[in-house]
């Protein structure tokens, strides 16, 4: 699929969709995918109309629809920043068919400057620590335009990710210290969806969308774990194990060597499961620990219906839109698109852009997760002596990703017998039973 330069200003709507070359061959994954992506724009769309409106405000003029005006004035259906930022961060996977944090800022600058994929064709709702980090990521791509002796915005804009990490200087991590906004977990979904097929990078991915504009740890581990959430979801976990407070435990895997930090462990272990809602505490706020907690308290106390939680998400009140559409993308992952209702689809602004882009999401990250870079990756080599004691260990360049899970195992190793494999299909095997899968760097 080919996105517009941000130059042309052509609205979402008027997007042509060229839709993947093959089907899914899984249509309940795909109905997940396009759930996740859709369910984040009806959130945001429902909360965009009270968005700052009060709890108080809410319990007197609750939402039960799409409605038009409010706030900014948008018509019912229409979208805000949140969906804005999700749809750059699925149209650069798309593009560059991996994971890249500078493309990702270009195009987050692109929607800030020029009003690319906004519902309205300019930016509006922008958060404060997207909108500092931004302007520093301008001011810090004069050090490339220097560096590479560019003279316009478009010649520095397509500079690749290999290029710009060769420049001492620059550092596309562009966040003032310790932000803790919910302005990264909100626009997360398409990363989970990318790479899902393997959770440990889906997981690692997550935290680093977030570390681009919003610094804190906190913020960057909400991402981690909300991104884990998505990835269990799509894999078919049911409802009960989601919500478990055991599943961090359970997944403790997929966090590598870095665990989540005390806020957002307390919140895995339960903060939000309040049957009163706002009246025990839960707040849709801008803080990334209330918007969190509010969203999956929604999640929790929904009754099996995405129509029921996004609804008590809006009605929370102040950061309506967010709250939504945080709830919107795990129960929209775990629901899936046929359990959204087709009123709101069909009302939803762009929503065959938005369901082109899921498709896309899926096929792409479907083949990159197919391909073995070398017939080397084929074989990996281990001592007899360890076999004998059936300890598995890998030794690979790219176990690196893996961190300390495979790391305890690979420091056990002495000297690798050059007459002693494992098999590929040993590997993945090995690899399966722990939540694991091998990645792909393209």
């Amino acid at each position: 699929m080919k996105f517009p330069s941000p130059y042309e200003h052509i609205l979402p709507e008027d997007i042509p969709c060229t839709w993947p070359p093959q089907p899914p061959d899984n249509t309940k994954l795909n109905d997940r995918i396009r759930g996740s992506m859709l369910g984040l724009a009806i959130g945001d769309a429902l909360g965009a109309s009270v968005e700052f409106r009060s709890y108080e405000y809410l319990l007197a003029h609750p939402v039960h629809n799409m409605q038009s005006g409010g706030t900014w004035s948008l018509q019912a259906g229409q979208w805000t920043d949140d969906t804005s930022m999700a749809l750059c961060l699925a149209s650069s996977l798309i593009t560059k068919r991996n994971f890249d944090p500078y493309n990702q800022m270009v195009r987050y600058k692109w929607w800030y400057k020029h009003g690319f994929l906004a519902s309205t064709g300019h930016c509006f709702d922008i958060g404060k620590a997207t909108r500092q980090a931004l302007d520093e990521f301008s001011r810090r791509q004069h050090i490339l335009k220097s560096t590479f002796g560019l003279r316009t915005e478009i010649e520095v804009d397509h500079l690749s990710f290999q290029q710009v990490k060769q420049v001492p200087k620059f550092d596309v991590n562009c966040s003032q210290p310790n932000v803790a906004g919910n302005g990264a977990l909100m626009r997360l979904a398409p990363v989970p969806l990318y790479f899902f097929r393997n959770p440990v990078l889906a997981v690692e991915l997550s935290g680093q969308s977030a570390r681009l504009t919003h610094g804190s740890q906190k913020a960057i581990d909400a991402c981690r774990y909300y991104g884990a959430l998505i990835v269990a979801a799509l894999r078919g976990e049911r409802k009960g194990q989601l919500l478990s407070r055991q599943f961090y435990n359970n997944h403790r895997a997929w966090f590598g060597s870095k665990g989540l930090c005390k806020e957002v462990r307390h919140v895995a272990f339960g903060s939000y499961k309040k049957p009163g809602g706002y009246e025990m505490g839960i707040r849709g706020r801008g803080y990334v620990i209330n918007a969190l907690e509010a969203a999956l308290w929604a999640f929790w106390s929904d009754q099996n219906s995405f129509q029921n939680g996004v609804l008590a998400a809006v009605n929370l009140g102040d950061d309506t839109d967010t709250t939504a559409a945080i709830y919107g993308q795990l129960a929209g992952a775990y629901y899936g698109r046929t359990n959204i209702l087709p009123d709101w689809l069909e009302q939803l602004y762009a929503n065959g852009l938005i369901t082109c882009i899921s498709d896309w999401l899926y096929y792409l990250g479907h083949k990159s997760s197919l391909a073995v870079k070398t017939p080397n990756d084929m074989f990996y080599r281990i001592s007899t002596r360890l076999q004998q004691k059936h300890l598995l260990r890998t030794i690979s360049t790219h176990d690196r990703v893996f961190g300390p899970v495979v790391s305890r195992r690979v420091n056990k190793i002495k000297k690798a017998s050059p007459r002693s494999h494992i098999c590929w299909s040993q590997r993945q095997k090995w690899m399966s039973n722990r939540g694991l899968v091998y990645p792909n760097y393209q």
